[in-house]
């Protein structure tokens, strides 16, 4: 199978305006800035113009280009804000289009940018929740207002792009978002050929920033019960953040100074070096838009065991690449019991299968393709006839299999973030935002009379219609190993 990623030169010649609250040299920088970054270094190499203007880290200067991506750094964690407004109304005409990437604050492009400017708006996941848990009531509804209200009249019907479903979801659910979202995800590292040998100790590696959301704390406190029950655990948390010392404090005071080490950030070959010997990560973070080191250790054939909250739960697939726990409390148990399993060797290497199959599905050249699609459907949508024509609402997607007519332009008939793959003289079409009735529509359109339809399923949206490769469910229920 070929896929199609044409796309992606469809971001040729333009100039790009990327507006982020922080660039990958930012101290604190996390997925958000690599899952930008990773897009637009490929764009460039597609012929692009990409800028970046951020905030303005201690130490960084104003000025830098990373993998050919220009950065403007300006402005602290609030200044930045205006300063980009200012950036916009002062360089009209110098950018063809606006990604604009919301991190719980949006950047209201649209009242800055000429309205010739295609804006799309980059949204990783919803800040509703945690407004409250890290904010005053007064700053935390003013915040809401801002994520909400105020940012679903300034982007109006204009098309998003969300990480994963659950943000997609929640876009829907608490914003009230009404125009088209298109599901973009993340891409990964590379999937390795071989992978192990594992370490002979049970081994669970965590690969996180230090931060409240995170839960890290809720993990030790399970670890004080697991490590009574699994003889010769080991936990390697990997990363760094505000919370560490706190986290390490508790560690001391629950006696796990002999089970637990913080490795503080590392660089990516000493992070792999560790995930690569690992039974199993671990995910206790209260909402995440996508889990980027939940695919990053699968690609490793380490299966993670997380709960069962937004973004999370579209990044593992329950009973194949992971399980998922509905709650805080069960986890501990949770753990014990997969640990056990997965001493069976052969079960781990089923399972091992089963990540790295998933992790192949998410490229960084699909993310970046994808995401110039919804680029081309928001200039296509200045147009207010043809937007109106082109639907906005639904959330519904089609995968169509079928032989193209000889003589027929499939692209003439799809829109920009439609995904196609070609298998020899079979095409498979993955129709964003087309139910199953205006699919068969456009197939008759093409003159195809006779194609298999199926709606998509969330795990289709996120592996794209190349797909993944059939595994039957795996149970770990009753493998044992570990006494």
């Amino acid at each position: 199978m070929e896929a199609n990623l044409e796309a992606l030169g469809s971001v040729s010649g333009q100039r790009i305006l990327v507006l982020n609250w922080r660039d990958t040299k930012h101290p604190l920088a996390g997925g958000a800035e690599k899952y930008m970054h990773e897009i637009s270094r490929r764009w460039v190499a597609a012929g692009a113009d990409v800028t970046w203007f951020t905030g303005r880290g201690r130490e960084q200067g104003p000025r830098d280009t990373v993998d050919g991506v220009k950065i403007l750094r300006m402005g602290g964690t609030l200044s930045v804000y205006p300063m980009a407004a200012m950036k916009l109304v002062r360089s009209r005409g110098d950018f063809d289009a606006v990604v604009d990437c919301q991190n719980g604050i949006p950047f209201f492009s649209p009242l800055a940018a000429p309205r010739k400017i295609p804006v799309v708006q980059v949204v990783h996941h919803v800040h509703q929740d945690q407004f409250s848990t890290r904010f005053s009531a007064p700053m935390a509804a003013f915040g809401k207002f801002l994520e909400g209200t105020a940012s679903r009249w300034v982007y109006g019907r204009r098309p998003i792009a969300a990480v994963s479903p659950s943000t997609r979801r929640e876009l829907r659910r608490q914003l009230g978002f009404p125009g088209p979202i298109f599901v973009v995800p993340n891409g990964t590292i590379e999937v390795p050929h071989t992978v192990g040998p594992r370490d002979p100790d049970p081994t669970v590696t965590v690969v996180t920033r230090l931060v409240p959301h995170k839960r890290v704390d809720l993990l030790l406190g399970q670890l004080a019960v697991v490590a009574q029950a699994i003889p010769r655990l080991r936990v390697n948390i990997v990363g760094d953040g505000p919370e560490r010392g706190r986290l390490q404090q508790i560690a001391a005071d629950l006696g796990l100074h002999s089970t637990v080490k913080f490795h503080g950030f590392q660089p990516n070959a000493v992070r792999d070096q560790l995930l690569n010997g690992s039974w199993l990560t671990a995910i206790t973070s209260a909402a995440e838009g996508w889990g980027l080191s939940v695919i990053e250790s699968a690609a490793w054939g380490v299966p993670c065991l997380a709960l069962r909250v937004p973004g999370i739960r579209d990044s593992v697939v329950d009973e194949e690449t992971g399980w998922l726990v509905d709650r805080p409390s069960d986890y501990g148990d949770a753990l014990i019991d997969k640990l056990r399993a997965l001493s069976d060797e052969s079960l781990a290497r089923e399972i091992a299968g089963a990540c790295q199959d998933w992790a192949r599905c998410f490229t960084w050249e699909r993310s970046a393709s994808l995401l110039a699609g919804v680029l081309q459907e928001a200039a296509l949508r200045q147009d207010r006839s043809l937007a109106e024509s082109r639907g906005s609402r639904t959330d519904l997607s089609t995968m169509a299999a079928f032989g193209l007519p000889p003589g027929t332009d499939l692209r003439a008939h799809l829109r920009p973030t439609d995904e196609v793959v070609h298998d020899g003289g079979k095409v498979t079409v993955l129709f964003n935002g087309c139910d199953e009735f205006d699919t068969a529509q456009v197939l008759a359109d093409m003159g195809v009379d006779d194609a298999e339809l199926r709606p998509v399923e969330l795990s289709d949206l996120l592996a794209g219609p190349v797909g993944r490769p059939s595994r039957g469910r795996t149970s770990t229920q009753g493998a044992t190993g570990i006494p």
